[in-house]
């Protein structure tokens, strides 16, 4: 790698320089990947719940599934938007048309920990009512710890 200096000699007259220097933008690739890596898992859960843990392995997906999710105060998300117990057979109903009657729908329930066993039940009996019945229940993986 050679290198012209301006020498005394032909003032007017320079070089065009040859070589490009990569440094600066490998130097930004990489902020930008390790922004990418930081912001990618932040995006994947809407809302904050804090699962049980356990051993089962990952479920293969087809096609979009419903995510159902109940906070700590037994509030009610279908996908990220809040909904009351009085109009979630209406939302679920309308998941469930969605859907191919060969290949029904997946639902992922994620419930908070500290809820009452009740509670989820009775979630739970409002997917079966609405035709919903490939319920899967989110845990944190034994690895997440």
């Amino acid at each position: 790698m050679a290198m012209h200096l301006p020498s005394g000699r032909g003032k007017g007259r320079r070089a065009p320089m040859a070589e490009i220097n990569v440094t600066p933008l490998v130097d930004v690739m990489l902020v930008l990947l390790i922004i990418f890596m930081v912001t990618a898992p932040l995006l994947t859960a809407g809302v904050p719940v804090n699962l049980p843990d356990s051993r089962a392995k990952a479920l293969d997906q087809e096609q979009e599934p419903v995510q159902v999710s109940l906070d700590e105060q037994g509030r009610i998300f279908v996908g990220e938007n809040e909904v009351t117990e009085a109009i979630l057979p209406d939302v679920l109903e309308e998941a469930a048309a969605g859907g191919d009657p060969a290949n029904p729908r997946q639902v992922f329930l994620r419930a908070d920990r500290a809820l009452d066993y009740g509670q989820v039940m009775r979630v739970m009996g409002e997917l079966n009512r609405a035709g919903l019945n490939r319920v899967a229940l989110v845990t944190m993986g034994s690895d997440a710890r």
